[in-house]
């Protein structure tokens, strides 16, 4: 198989540890904890790849429905999958289109055998079953593939939440079934809402299901964050830790840490390019809004201590001017150090870890990050 996994070192004093993701087909591997850009559209926004791999990511998302929809399964076949398509070399994990059901749900219709929606571009009708899906992540040519699923609004009904969760687990099953190359591994998704029985059926079903990973999705859908983190706590304490486990889509630097802390493995979150478009900067000082005018006449970098080659090369004032002037380049700057920031940050988690002062730096991050 594509993908092999080997815990490095284990704290003893919370489920952090640290681990490494092997891709054998590429010759790479990928320490965790791991951050993955978001490259929805086969693109980290405002980001070329070359810049992308000096921030130090060696895996990116990107994501099945969107790709599917434009510019077609066939076209970047002709290209011979994402690895043609576009420059990136290393290691790809697409998203199935399960969140859009969530985040697009007026467009989709749910029944057991998959889901039914019309195209924001054309209007067009398209079938999504669980099966399709695995063969699309195959032909765009991904390393690590989700299987679809349905992610449940906050708040929803416990009935609502049970009868999409047995659907997402014979979707599971069905996608495991689906024919693939032996290099795409898959990932299953825990779904259950916020029902703390359903969270542990679901988690328990997909462990028994010869996946690659266990994905922990439905989070960060608009609860409180200490409803998440309630999740979080509970799914540690039945976890075995046997698979890397991803948390979908979220999220802040302290959010990260908080779940590591919880044994979270991999994480993906848009915030570091969205934010950086809007001139918002990661530090470890905290966020820094650049484009604020108390930053006009500022000759610092966004973070002294980053070694980024933005902080390296550009000021805060420099920055200001860019956004105030509405220029792009002031988005690829703030995105480019953000990215940087995370792949730090997850970096110095992985060393702290290894040191076994993990839980030091976690108390440091929630005293100093909290209103971030």
């Amino acid at each position: 198989m594509g993908l092999e996994w080997r815990v490095v070192k284990r704290s003893d004093r919370s489920f952090a540890k640290v681990g490494e993701l092997y891709f054998s087909h590429l010759d790479l591997k990928v320490p965790t904890p791991v951050f993955m850009p978001v490259g929805t559209n086969a693109n980290v926004k405002c980001i070329q790849f070359k810049d992308l791999e000096a921030t130090g990511a060696r895996l990116i998302l990107a994501n099945t429905f969107h790709l599917y929809l434009k510019p077609g399964v066939e076209v970047v076949e002709k290209f011979g999958g994402l690895r043609g398509f576009t420059p990136w070399r290393k290691a790809l994990l697409m998203d199935s289109g399960g969140y859009q059901v969530f985040s697009l749900a007026a467009q989709f219709k749910i029944n057991k055998d998959g889901l039914k929606f019309k195209s924001s571009i054309d209007g067009s009708e398209h079938f999504f079953t669980p099966e399709f899906v695995i063969e699309l992540e195959d032909r765009f040519g991904t390393d690590i593939g989700m299987v679809l699923d349905v992610c449940p609004p906050y708040p929803a009904t416990r009935s609502y939440v049970e009868e999409t969760l047995n659907i997402t687990l014979d979707w599971a099953k069905r996608s495991l079934e689906a024919p693939r190359r032996d290099t795409l591994a898959l990932f299953g998704i825990v779904q259950g809402g916020f029902f703390e029985d359903l969270r542990v059926k679901a988690y328990e079903e997909i462990r028994n299901m010869e996946f690659d990973g266990i994905a922990y999705g439905g989070l960060s859908v608009g609860e409180p964050k200490d409803e998440m983190f309630r999740v979080l706590k509970l799914l540690s304490n039945v976890n075995d830790w046997e698979k890397p486990t991803y948390l979908m889509g979220v999220g802040k630097p302290l959010d990260l840490v908080n779940a590591v802390f919880y044994g979270v493995d991999m994480f993906d979150c848009i915030l570091p390019t969205r934010l950086g478009r809007r001139g918002t900067a990661f530090t470890w000082n905290g966020k820094v809004v650049v484009k604020n005018a108390v930053y006009k006449l500022d000759d610092r970098a966004l973070d002294d201590r980053c070694n980024c080659y933005v902080c390296r090369n550009y000021s805060r004032g420099y920055i200001r001017h860019l956004f105030n002037r509405q220029e792009i380049l002031g988005m690829t700057l703030v995105s480019y150090h953000n990215l940087h920031f995370y792949q730090d940050l997850m970096k110095y988690v992985r060393q702290r870890i290894v040191e076994g002062t993990f839980e030091e730096f976690r108390e440091w991050c929630n005293a100093n990050w909290a209103g971030d």
